[in-house]
Protein backbone atom coordinates (compact mmCIF):
# COMPACT_ATOMS: atom_id res chain seq x y z
CA UNK A 1 0.00 0.00 0.00
CA UNK A 2 2.93 2.39 0.95
CA UNK A 3 4.63 1.57 -2.06
CA UNK A 4 1.39 2.27 -4.32
CA UNK A 5 1.11 5.54 -2.62
CA UNK A 6 4.82 6.58 -3.31
CA UNK A 7 4.30 5.85 -7.01
CA UNK A 8 1.44 7.69 -6.94
CA UNK A 9 2.75 11.09 -5.31
CA UNK A 10 5.90 9.96 -7.67
CA UNK A 11 3.01 10.81 -10.81
CA UNK A 12 1.48 13.31 -8.98
CA UNK A 13 4.94 15.55 -8.91
CA UNK A 14 6.07 14.75 -12.45
CA UNK A 15 2.86 15.83 -13.76
CA UNK A 16 3.00 18.85 -11.77
CA UNK A 17 6.64 19.51 -12.72
CA UNK A 18 5.59 19.06 -16.46
CA UNK A 19 2.52 21.11 -16.48
CA UNK A 20 4.62 23.70 -14.46
CA UNK A 21 7.24 23.62 -17.77
CA UNK A 22 4.41 23.93 -20.26
CA UNK A 23 2.99 27.36 -18.41
CA UNK A 24 6.52 28.42 -18.03
CA UNK A 25 6.31 27.95 -21.73
CA UNK A 26 3.57 30.16 -22.38
CA UNK A 27 4.78 33.07 -20.34
CA UNK A 28 8.38 33.06 -21.77
CA UNK A 29 6.49 32.97 -25.60
CA UNK A 30 4.49 36.10 -24.83
CA UNK A 31 6.84 38.06 -23.28
CA UNK A 32 9.92 37.33 -26.00
CA UNK A 33 7.47 37.75 -28.29
CA UNK A 34 5.96 41.19 -27.21
CA UNK A 35 9.61 42.23 -26.86
CA UNK A 36 11.32 41.12 -30.07
CA UNK A 37 8.03 42.37 -32.10
CA UNK A 38 9.26 45.66 -31.82
CA UNK A 39 12.53 44.83 -33.16
CA UNK A 40 10.43 44.39 -36.75
CA UNK A 41 8.03 47.37 -37.22
CA UNK A 42 5.41 47.38 -40.10
CA UNK A 43 6.78 48.57 -43.17
CA UNK A 44 3.80 49.95 -44.42
CA UNK A 45 -0.13 51.13 -42.60
CA UNK A 46 -2.97 49.29 -42.03
CA UNK A 47 -5.52 50.06 -44.65
CA UNK A 48 -9.36 49.08 -44.57
CA UNK A 49 -10.77 46.09 -46.65
CA UNK A 50 -14.14 45.92 -44.73
CA UNK A 51 -14.54 45.33 -41.28
CA UNK A 52 -10.85 44.59 -41.08
CA UNK A 53 -7.77 46.06 -42.21
CA UNK A 54 -4.78 45.08 -44.73
CA UNK A 55 -1.39 45.97 -44.39
CA UNK A 56 -0.17 47.85 -47.70
CA UNK A 57 3.24 49.17 -48.33
CA UNK A 58 2.83 51.55 -51.06
CA UNK A 59 6.19 53.14 -52.87
CA UNK A 60 6.78 55.05 -55.26
CA UNK A 61 4.69 56.82 -58.20
CA UNK A 62 3.71 56.41 -61.63
CA UNK A 63 1.83 55.68 -64.58
CA UNK A 64 1.23 52.48 -63.39
CA UNK A 65 0.36 50.66 -60.44
CA UNK A 66 2.12 46.91 -59.51
CA UNK A 67 1.10 45.04 -56.83
CA UNK A 68 2.70 42.37 -55.65
CA UNK A 69 0.79 39.41 -54.47
CA UNK A 70 3.00 36.51 -52.39
CA UNK A 71 2.51 32.98 -52.64
CA UNK A 72 1.38 30.92 -50.07
CA UNK A 73 2.50 31.26 -46.37
CA UNK A 74 4.99 34.34 -47.93
CA UNK A 75 4.43 37.39 -46.95
CA UNK A 76 4.85 41.01 -48.20
CA UNK A 77 8.66 40.73 -47.50
CA UNK A 78 8.90 37.39 -49.69
CA UNK A 79 9.94 39.92 -52.72
CA UNK A 80 12.69 41.70 -51.24
CA UNK A 81 14.17 44.74 -52.81
CA UNK A 82 12.55 44.29 -55.76
CA UNK A 83 9.30 46.76 -55.08
CA UNK A 84 11.82 49.83 -53.69
CA UNK A 85 13.86 49.00 -56.95
CA UNK A 86 11.12 49.63 -59.26
CA UNK A 87 9.42 52.50 -57.17
CA UNK A 88 11.52 54.87 -59.18
CA UNK A 89 9.39 54.09 -62.51
CA UNK A 90 6.40 52.97 -61.22
CA UNK A 91 3.99 52.78 -57.63
CA UNK A 92 4.77 49.94 -56.66
CA UNK A 93 2.14 48.02 -53.86
CA UNK A 94 3.81 45.18 -51.52
CA UNK A 95 0.80 43.56 -48.78
CA UNK A 96 -0.11 40.96 -46.74
CA UNK A 97 -3.05 39.33 -47.40
CA UNK A 98 -5.60 38.72 -44.73
CA UNK A 99 -4.06 36.86 -41.20
CA UNK A 100 -0.41 37.53 -42.55
CA UNK A 101 1.90 39.21 -41.09
CA UNK A 102 0.62 42.53 -40.05
CA UNK A 103 -2.40 42.53 -41.51
CA UNK A 104 -5.83 41.40 -39.20
CA UNK A 105 -7.44 38.17 -39.44
CA UNK A 106 -10.55 38.61 -41.72
CA UNK A 107 -13.84 37.67 -40.83
CA UNK A 108 -14.99 35.66 -43.63
CA UNK A 109 -13.71 32.77 -45.18
CA UNK A 110 -10.74 32.78 -47.44
CA UNK A 111 -11.88 32.25 -50.58
CA UNK A 112 -10.24 33.86 -54.09
CA UNK A 113 -13.10 35.69 -54.58
CA UNK A 114 -12.66 37.77 -50.85
CA UNK A 115 -9.02 37.74 -51.31
CA UNK A 116 -9.22 40.46 -54.63
CA UNK A 117 -12.14 42.06 -53.39
CA UNK A 118 -10.21 42.84 -50.02
CA UNK A 119 -7.35 43.66 -51.95
CA UNK A 120 -9.50 46.00 -54.25
CA UNK A 121 -11.40 47.42 -51.73
CA UNK A 122 -7.90 48.40 -50.08
CA UNK A 123 -6.81 50.07 -53.14
CA UNK A 124 -9.49 52.04 -54.03
CA UNK A 125 -10.06 53.11 -50.06
CA UNK A 126 -5.94 54.72 -50.83
CA UNK A 127 -6.67 56.03 -53.71
CA UNK A 128 -4.63 53.84 -55.84
CA UNK A 129 -6.11 53.38 -59.43
CA UNK A 130 -4.92 51.63 -62.15
CA UNK A 131 -3.69 50.36 -65.03
CA UNK A 132 -2.39 47.72 -62.32
CA UNK A 133 0.19 45.49 -63.27
CA UNK A 134 0.07 42.15 -61.01
CA UNK A 135 2.99 40.36 -60.07
CA UNK A 136 2.17 36.85 -58.90
CA UNK A 137 4.15 34.26 -57.20
CA UNK A 138 3.24 30.70 -56.65
CA UNK A 139 -0.32 30.80 -55.41
CA UNK A 140 -0.35 34.26 -55.47
CA UNK A 141 -0.21 33.91 -59.32
CA UNK A 142 -3.32 32.17 -59.18
CA UNK A 143 -4.78 34.91 -57.46
CA UNK A 144 -3.50 37.61 -59.19
CA UNK A 145 -5.30 36.06 -62.50
CA UNK A 146 -8.59 36.62 -60.53
CA UNK A 147 -7.83 39.77 -60.16
CA UNK A 148 -6.87 39.94 -63.77
CA UNK A 149 -10.68 38.01 -64.72
CA UNK A 150 -12.47 40.57 -62.16
CA UNK A 151 -10.94 43.70 -62.84
CA UNK A 152 -10.32 43.09 -66.26
CA UNK A 153 -10.28 47.28 -67.87
CA UNK A 154 -8.16 48.13 -64.94
CA UNK A 155 -5.64 45.61 -65.92
CA UNK A 156 -2.61 46.51 -67.77
CA UNK A 157 -0.44 43.33 -67.83
CA UNK A 158 0.33 40.02 -65.81
CA UNK A 159 3.86 38.43 -64.50
CA UNK A 160 3.83 35.25 -62.91
CA UNK A 161 6.26 33.79 -61.00
CA UNK A 162 6.26 30.34 -60.93
CA UNK A 163 2.95 30.34 -60.29
CA UNK A 164 0.12 27.47 -59.37
CA UNK A 165 -0.99 26.13 -62.76
CA UNK A 166 -4.90 25.58 -62.19
CA UNK A 167 -4.80 22.04 -62.99
CA UNK A 168 -1.95 20.71 -60.43
CA UNK A 169 -4.04 19.51 -57.39
CA UNK A 170 -6.14 17.76 -59.62
CA UNK A 171 -3.45 16.11 -61.52
CA UNK A 172 -0.79 15.80 -58.58
CA UNK A 173 -3.32 14.48 -55.71
CA UNK A 174 -2.70 10.84 -56.93
CA UNK A 175 1.01 10.92 -56.83
CA UNK A 176 0.84 12.50 -53.16
CA UNK A 177 -1.81 9.82 -52.47
CA UNK A 178 0.21 7.03 -53.50
CA UNK A 179 3.89 8.02 -51.86
CA UNK A 180 1.66 8.61 -48.43
CA UNK A 181 3.04 12.16 -48.62
CA UNK A 182 2.06 13.78 -45.29
CA UNK A 183 1.32 17.66 -45.10
CA UNK A 184 2.59 19.63 -42.56
CA UNK A 185 0.90 19.83 -39.34
CA UNK A 186 -2.69 21.58 -38.92
CA UNK A 187 -2.99 25.04 -37.67
CA UNK A 188 -4.02 24.46 -34.03
CA UNK A 189 -0.89 22.19 -33.76
CA UNK A 190 1.17 25.00 -34.92
CA UNK A 191 -0.23 27.53 -32.89
CA UNK A 192 -0.05 25.27 -29.82
CA UNK A 193 4.11 25.11 -30.62
CA UNK A 194 4.37 28.55 -31.31
CA UNK A 195 1.93 29.83 -27.98
CA UNK A 196 3.59 26.97 -25.80
CA UNK A 197 7.45 28.68 -26.67
CA UNK A 198 8.50 24.96 -28.21
CA UNK A 199 8.85 26.53 -31.82
CA UNK A 200 10.64 29.39 -30.57
CA UNK A 201 13.08 27.77 -28.72
CA UNK A 202 13.70 24.42 -31.25
CA UNK A 203 13.32 26.69 -34.32
CA UNK A 204 16.60 25.19 -35.48
CA UNK A 205 14.97 22.13 -35.98
CA UNK A 206 11.41 22.47 -36.18
CA UNK A 207 12.13 25.18 -39.21
CA UNK A 208 14.84 23.61 -40.78
CA UNK A 209 13.84 23.35 -44.24
CA UNK A 210 10.90 25.14 -44.08
CA UNK A 211 12.11 29.01 -43.26
CA UNK A 212 15.66 30.43 -44.30
CA UNK A 213 17.85 30.29 -40.97
CA UNK A 214 18.67 34.42 -41.93
CA UNK A 215 14.52 34.97 -42.05
CA UNK A 216 13.53 32.69 -38.38
CA UNK A 217 13.24 35.60 -36.46
CA UNK A 218 11.07 37.18 -38.53
CA UNK A 219 9.13 34.64 -38.56
CA UNK A 220 9.32 33.80 -35.12
CA UNK A 221 8.64 37.54 -33.80
CA UNK A 222 6.17 38.38 -36.81
CA UNK A 223 4.56 35.84 -38.86
CA UNK A 224 4.22 32.40 -36.90
CA UNK A 225 0.68 33.82 -35.03
CA UNK A 226 -2.43 31.69 -34.97
CA UNK A 227 -4.02 33.81 -37.22
CA UNK A 228 -1.65 33.53 -40.05
CA UNK A 229 -1.59 29.33 -39.48
CA UNK A 230 -5.44 29.38 -40.10
CA UNK A 231 -5.21 31.98 -42.62
CA UNK A 232 -2.91 29.58 -44.46
CA UNK A 233 -4.54 26.00 -44.02
CA UNK A 234 -8.14 27.79 -44.99
CA UNK A 235 -6.29 29.33 -48.55
CA UNK A 236 -5.15 26.01 -48.82
CA UNK A 237 -8.36 24.04 -48.24
CA UNK A 238 -10.34 26.64 -50.90
CA UNK A 239 -7.31 26.83 -53.51
CA UNK A 240 -9.92 23.89 -55.51
CA UNK A 241 -12.03 27.33 -56.07
CA UNK A 242 -9.72 29.66 -57.06
CA UNK A 243 -8.52 26.84 -59.54
CA UNK A 244 -12.19 26.18 -61.06
CA UNK A 245 -12.65 30.57 -61.41
CA UNK A 246 -9.71 30.56 -63.86
CA UNK A 247 -9.72 27.02 -65.39
CA UNK A 248 -10.16 28.25 -69.12
CA UNK A 249 -9.34 31.63 -68.70
CA UNK A 250 -8.93 33.92 -72.02
CA UNK A 251 -7.64 37.24 -71.40
CA UNK A 252 -7.51 38.44 -75.00
CA UNK A 253 -3.89 40.30 -75.73
CA UNK A 254 -3.33 41.16 -72.16
CA UNK A 255 0.49 41.05 -71.96
CA UNK A 256 1.47 38.18 -70.29
CA UNK A 257 4.73 36.89 -68.51
CA UNK A 258 5.33 33.42 -67.17
CA UNK A 259 8.39 33.01 -64.90
CA UNK A 260 9.07 29.44 -64.99
CA UNK A 261 11.85 27.60 -62.35
CA UNK A 262 14.71 25.92 -64.09
CA UNK A 263 15.64 23.80 -61.16
CA UNK A 264 13.43 21.22 -59.95
CA UNK A 265 12.75 20.90 -56.03
CA UNK A 266 14.52 17.86 -53.90
CA UNK A 267 11.58 15.78 -53.56
CA UNK A 268 13.24 13.00 -52.11
CA UNK A 269 13.81 15.27 -48.93
CA UNK A 270 9.94 15.47 -48.93
CA UNK A 271 9.66 11.84 -48.76
CA UNK A 272 8.51 11.58 -52.05
CA UNK A 273 9.90 8.83 -54.68
CA UNK A 274 12.55 10.22 -57.52
CA UNK A 275 9.73 8.24 -60.15
CA UNK A 276 7.18 10.46 -58.55
CA UNK A 277 8.93 13.61 -58.15
CA UNK A 278 9.69 13.44 -61.87
CA UNK A 279 6.28 13.00 -62.49
CA UNK A 280 5.16 16.16 -60.41
CA UNK A 281 7.82 18.28 -62.06
CA UNK A 282 6.69 17.38 -65.30
CA UNK A 283 3.07 18.64 -64.17
CA UNK A 284 3.94 21.50 -63.31
CA UNK A 285 6.16 22.56 -66.23
CA UNK A 286 3.82 21.65 -68.63
CA UNK A 287 1.37 23.58 -66.30
CA UNK A 288 3.74 26.77 -66.88
CA UNK A 289 3.09 26.41 -70.44
CA UNK A 290 -0.42 26.00 -70.60
CA UNK A 291 -0.48 29.08 -68.77
CA UNK A 292 0.79 30.36 -71.99
CA UNK A 293 -2.60 30.30 -73.70
CA UNK A 294 -4.53 32.45 -71.46
CA UNK A 295 -3.18 35.61 -73.38
CA UNK A 296 -2.85 35.81 -77.20
CA UNK A 297 0.32 37.98 -75.84
CA UNK A 298 1.96 35.94 -73.81
CA UNK A 299 5.87 34.89 -73.23
CA UNK A 300 7.74 32.07 -71.59
CA UNK A 301 11.25 32.80 -69.81
CA UNK A 302 12.81 30.41 -67.91
CA UNK A 303 14.81 31.10 -64.50
CA UNK A 304 17.39 28.70 -65.50
CA UNK A 305 19.40 28.78 -62.15
CA UNK A 306 16.02 29.25 -59.99
CA UNK A 307 14.09 26.67 -57.95
CA UNK A 308 10.67 27.57 -56.94
CA UNK A 309 11.47 31.18 -55.11
CA UNK A 310 12.40 32.85 -57.90
CA UNK A 311 12.43 36.04 -56.44
CA UNK A 312 15.06 35.46 -54.06
CA UNK A 313 17.35 33.39 -56.10
CA UNK A 314 17.02 36.00 -59.02
CA UNK A 315 15.11 39.14 -58.22
CA UNK A 316 17.54 40.93 -60.89
CA UNK A 317 15.47 38.56 -63.98
CA UNK A 318 12.16 39.60 -61.77
CA UNK A 319 12.80 43.12 -61.46
CA UNK A 320 14.20 43.64 -65.21
CA UNK A 321 10.86 41.67 -66.38
CA UNK A 322 8.43 44.36 -64.70
CA UNK A 323 10.59 47.23 -65.74
CA UNK A 324 10.96 46.46 -69.52
CA UNK A 325 6.88 45.40 -69.65
CA UNK A 326 6.50 49.11 -67.77
CA UNK A 327 8.39 50.55 -70.74
CA UNK A 328 6.98 48.47 -73.46
CA UNK A 329 3.66 49.95 -71.96
CA UNK A 330 4.70 53.26 -71.72
CA UNK A 331 5.91 52.74 -75.36
CA UNK A 332 2.42 51.53 -76.63
CA UNK A 333 4.39 48.15 -77.73
CA UNK A 334 2.07 45.68 -75.71
CA UNK A 335 -1.37 47.04 -77.98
Amino acid sequence: MKRHRRIKKALGITAAFFILIIIAGFVYEAIAFRMNKKEFPMPGKLVDAGNYSLHLNVQGEGAFTVIFEAGSGETSLSWGDIPEQLSSIARVVSYDRAGYAWSEEAETKRSGYHIVQELYTALQQEGIKGPYILVGHSLGGMYSRLFAEEYREEVAGLVLVDARPEEDEEQTAPIYAKENYVQKPSANVLSLLKQAGIMRFFQNYLLEGMVPVEERELFINVIATPKYFHAVEEEGKLSGDVEDAIRGQQLGRLPVKVIARGLPPDYKAFGISEESGQKIEEIWRNGQLGMLAISDNSEFIEAANSGHMIMKEEPELVRNIIKNLIQDLEEGKNK
